[in-house]
């Protein structure tokens, strides 16, 4: 493992001249997708399609197990007919009606059909499954985000507050040099003008963070804390480009669309079994009122059906599942095409955020020097209070775009792992797939 960009945007944030205000200690990346595991509805809402996928598939299961039905009559008829003397009478239609019957079914041979089904629903279970892995995936993504953004929001107004404090460092100057009667006062007020508008920054930071920390909580869907520990942030090293291509050719969308394919062409066969007999064993006990031919007795048949003409529909369904499952394959080519080229273009912009934090390093190193030095030729008169403004300018556009650059670089390795389908492992510290 190693530091991520936002626990390294925490460290240098504390190098940096101006002190940094006590803060609570705020919540860690690790507590935020805790949290959000256990607290996000949408999360919870996807969980809840694997019961109900694994209850239709008991549903299914019942197709091809043995079913037991109970039936009774109770009738009064205006007359009651019997023949023959006693004891050999046979009332052939008693006034008072009466009989049941216990029948017990067991599919046989349905053309696979059941079976077929079955399968389906075993495919559907591992479909919800996906679907909730896919849905941890996006849900871990937008806490990232907001987390960044948040820590983002943090540091910004940590550098707004250290801007401000340059721009009173200049106006103090300006202050003793006017009284020393060495500058007019123009530049005492370009530097009151100057600092009203760090101080109008700032309030645009803190508006922006409250913002963030918004958008957070309603990420993670659970109040807590106010801040975000930045140093927390710590996610694992990118695997190479080819494990990551392998890890997204197996993510939830992915299983989703070849659980598709499969149960695509399942169901192709299962129209095919349409052209096939229906065989099913029945067995049953019957007790009755009327004596005729006996009041009671059991049976058992094997009884066989076939449709020899149904119009076309057979055909028509079973050309209908075909369609159906070549459009489930071209999806699933579109969509391994689609992934394969998100993990490029994923790997490419971590590359080139990880140009821009060297690039935003040695900006913000180089525009420190030039402040440094244009403030002692100011404080000696060497240089003029635009030379300054310019240099604090530079300066405060240098931070910032740190703060950006580093906030980039960490969401292009979040995002990268989402587009490989492992952002759930490695937000718990485990070896990516």
């Amino acid at each position: 493992m190693r530091g991520s960009p936002l626990a390294a945007l925490a460290a240098a944030l504390t190098l940096l001249p101006a002190p940094v205000p006590a803060r609570a200690e705020g919540l860690t990346l690790a507590e935020a997708f805790a949290r959000a595991g256990t607290s996000n509805l949408s999360l919870e809402r996807a969980r809840r399609e694997l019961p109900v996928a694994d209850a239709q598939r008991k549903a299914a299961l019942a197709g091809l197990l043995p079913k037991v039905g109970v039936a009774a009559n109770l009738g009064l008829n205006s007359t009651e007919v019997s023949f023959g003397e006693p004891p050999d009478d046979r009332t052939i239609l008693p006034r008072e009606d009466w009989d049941y019957r216990v029948v017990a079914t067991q599919p046989l041979f349905a053309g696979l059909r059941e079976k077929r089904a079955y399968d389906q629903a075993k495919l559907a279970v591992k479909g919800a499954r996906e679907t909730g892995r896919g849905t941890e995936e996006d849900v871990l993504l937008a806490v990232a985000s907001a987390f960044a953004a948040a820590a983002g929001s943090e540091a910004l107004v940590e550098v707004e507050t250290r801007n401000v404090a340059l721009v009173e460092q200049r106006k103090k100057q300006a202050k003793d040099l006017f009284e020393a009667g060495e500058t007019t006062r123009v530049d005492l007020l370009r530097a009151e003008a100057d600092g009203k508008a760090a101080e109008e920054r700032l309030v645009t930071a803190r508006q922006l963070l409250e913002e963030a920390l918004g958008r957070r909580r309603g990420a993670r869907a659970h109040a807590g804390p106010h801040d975000v520990d930045a140093e927390s942030a710590v996610l694992p090293a990118l695997p190479p480009g080819d494990d990551l291509l392998a890890s997204a050719l197996a993510r939830a969308d992915v299983r989703q669309a070849e659980l598709a394919l499969e149960s695509a062409g399942l169901e192709v066969k299962k129209q095919q079994g349409a052209h096939l007999p229906v065989v099913f064993a029945e067995a049953g006990w019957v007790q009755q009122k009327r004596a005729f031919p006996v009041a009671e007795y059991g049976y058992g048949a094997l009884r066989f059906g076939l449709d020899v003409f149904r119009g076309g529909e057979v055909v028509a369904r079973t050309a209908a599942a075909r369609e159906r499952e070549t459009q489930a394959r071209l999806a699933l080519e579109e969509l391994r095409r689609a992934v394969k080229e998100e993990v490029h273009v994923a790997l490419q912009a971590v590359e080139a955020a990880r140009a821009r934090v060297k690039l935003a390093d040695e900006r913000l190193v180089a525009a420190q020097a030039d402040y440094d030095q244009t403030f002692d030729q100011y404080r000696s008169q060497l240089l003029t209070t635009l030379d300054l403004s310019a240099a604090e300018t530079s300066l405060a556009d240098a931070r910032r775009g740190r703060i950006g650059a580093r906030l980039g670089l960490f969401l292009a390795e979040v995002r990268t792992f989402h587009a490989a389908g492992t952002l759930a492992p490695a937000t718990r510290k485990e070896t990516a797939r």
